[in-house]
């Protein structure tokens, strides 16, 4: 095994970096689902992330640690693709005012062609076959990657955060809904067609709660943020006397619930908003058994809005997770842990995959 470069230590975690124990047979490469070259990991330089966003959009200028040295912020503008393609390219032009960029990593919600050119859809925006990487290379006069949002995060844990170390690490995102990523022998690892990662809708109760994707009792609708805020919101129209608190805090309207609420509450102590967080937690760690039986990872890693909810979610998805794996006993179990990077680990991915991708320097 390589051991770490004396004094070269990865992002704001400061473990030793995972490309750096890479057995000698290992072919670093592939960034996404097998196509690109090889990876350089080491290069220097500057390079800014993008993310997009149903409401704003996020941009940061990247250093090679992962450190973001200036942010700016936009508002989404409506569905327009010429009117978002401006907004990066206003976001771009005054974050390298001062900062001498290599290349621009985009991250967006959406299914990605394999080879990184064109949006083939995108949910929060009118984003339909797309040749998005083309069209901002031609207006920002430099090497444009275009990736995944869940994908870049995942990337970014990998690179600097939680995932450090970790040779097959899958990554879930708990919000509306639940997004995932895989990070495999140094690679983002996209499937077939590109779209892998769907983790959300295994179907996981069958006949269950219908899901906006068009099937019933999808993961997304038993652990996300919508499926705490909706069983809190039965809990409280059931006029049970342990919704009180619940009840209190959007004045008597349970419409008014939502899982940030249902959060804040658990973490001041309330017994019924942490109970309904430890059940989505419970569901979690099912899903990621599932998961595991599957993919085998080494390594969990949990983001997300949600995950401010902490070891209350993460703790009964531990529990629940050794109950449900399949062999429990007689095989190595993956670690599940929280997220290191917060909000901003899309924009710091994206930023990253640009400046090692071969493929932009093509």
């Amino acid at each position: 095994m390589y051991g770490p470069l004396p004094g070269d230590q990865a992002g704001p975690l400061k473990r030793p970096a995972p490309w750096r124990r890479r057995p000698a047979s290992y072919r670093a490469g592939q960034l996404h689902g097998g196509t690109g070259g090889h990876l350089r990991l080491g290069r220097k330089g500057l390079a800014i992330g993008i993310d997009i966003g149903g409401t704003k959009v996020a941009a940061g200028v990247v250093d090679a640690e992962g450190r973001i040295l200036s942010e700016a912020r936009r508002s989404t503008p409506g569905t327009d693709p010429r009117a978002v393609e401006q907004v990066i390219v206003e976001l771009v032009e005054e974050l390298s005012q001062g900062h001498r960029i290599w290349s621009v990593g985009i991250g967006a919600a959406g299914w990605m062609d394999l080879a990184g050119g064109t949006v083939l859809f995108s949910p929060h925006l009118a984003w339909r076959n797309e040749p998005l990487r083309a069209n901002l290379q031609r207006l920002l006069r430099r090497p444009v990657l275009l990736t995944n949002d869940a994908d870049a995060a995942a990337w970014a844990e990998w690179r600097f955060g939680a995932g450090q170390g970790e040779d097959r690490l899958v990554c879930i995102t708990l919000g509306t809904g639940i997004g995932g990523a895989m990070v495999m022998d140094g690679r983002v690892e996209r499937g077939r067609f590109g779209v892998a990662g769907e983790f959300g809708h295994q179907i996981i109760m069958p006949g269950g709660h219908r899901c906006e994707c068009g099937n019933r009792g999808c993961w997304e609708q038993y652990a996300s943020g919508n499926a705490l805020g909706r069983e809190a919101r039965l809990l409280a129209r059931s006029n049970s006397p342990v919704a009180q608190d619940l009840l209190a805090a959007v004045h008597g309207h349970p419409e008014a619930i939502t899982g940030a609420i249902v959060t804040e509450l658990a973490l001041a102590g309330d017994r019924a908003s942490r109970e309904l967080i430890e059940e989505v937690g419970e569901w979690l760690g099912l899903g990621l058994a599932n998961l595991a039986a599957a993919l085998d990872p080494g390594l969990f890693v949990i983001g997300g809005g949600l995950c401010s909810a902490g070891d209350l979610l993460v703790e009964p998805a531990r529990k629940a997770f050794a109950r449900n794996l399949t062999g429990r006993g007689f095989r190595p179990a993956a670690g599940i842990e929280l997220a290191a990077l917060g909000p901003s680990a899309g924009l710091i991915g994206a930023a990253d995959l640009s400046r090692v991708s071969s493929r932009v320097r093509s």
